[in-house]
């Protein structure tokens, strides 16, 4: 038992780590694997999946015989039944994955990075579901010659508050003279187990 769960275990983190490489740039917030007794199921959620699914589903096709050809290879363990899931992100502007992934984009494309952060921040409090968002960058900002980190916040970012919702996401922007680390926490509201709570 112990050997299988390592095979599947193995399995999982290639196919993630292949999947974030060739996903870059369509915005996929997550990525989740379901193991049934004979299925594998992949399930990736984005704001674009239009752009994955491709012309009548030709892109989804692709993307899953890539993904059966790397198991081939690595000869993984337990995918012979593969189905692949693509799911929408109603409200990209309130995941944390796909913001972080946007101030990516923007510095990837030597746009500044204080107008970027101060877009992406305005854009995501836009989001009436958000209270309160923060974003750190840490590099050689601005390509200047040493590393520092730069935060802009607006609302509140309760994080010593339990029952916070706090979506947090951490991102890499790939540039020519190093890579910028990008953090991203949105706060909407506080989780109450009781839902409706009794007026005294």
């Amino acid at each position: 038992m112990r050997g299988e769960y390592q095979k599947m275990l193995k399995g999982d983190v290639l196919i993630r780590e292949f999947l974030a490489e060739r996903l870059r740039g369509m915005y996929v917030s997550a990525v989740d694997v379901e193991r049934g007794r004979n299925l594998f199921r992949i399930i990736v959620r984005t704001s674009r999946p239009g752009m994955l699914i491709g012309k009548s589903g030709e892109g989804a096709v692709k993307l899953k015989n890539e993904i059966q050809k790397l198991a081939k290879k690595h000869s993984l363990f337990g995918i012979e039944n593969l189905k692949l899931d693509i799911e929408e992100v109603r409200s990209p502007e309130s995941n944390s994955a796909i913001v972080a992934q946007q101030i990516a984009e923007g510095l990837e494309k030597r746009l500044p990075f204080r107008r970027v952060m101060k877009q992406t921040i305005d854009k995501v409090m836009a989001n009436r579901d958000v209270l309160g968002v923060k974003v750190y960058l840490g590099g050689r900002l601005g390509g200047a010659e040493m590393a520092r980190t730069e935060e802009l916040k607006k609302g509140r970012i309760p994080l010593q508050t339990l029952r916070a919702d706090i979506d947090y996401a951490r991102e890499r922007a790939h540039m020519t003279y190093g890579d910028i680390g990008i953090k991203v926490w949105i706060y909407k509201g506080d989780i109450f187990s009781d839902k409706n709570p009794k007026k005294n």
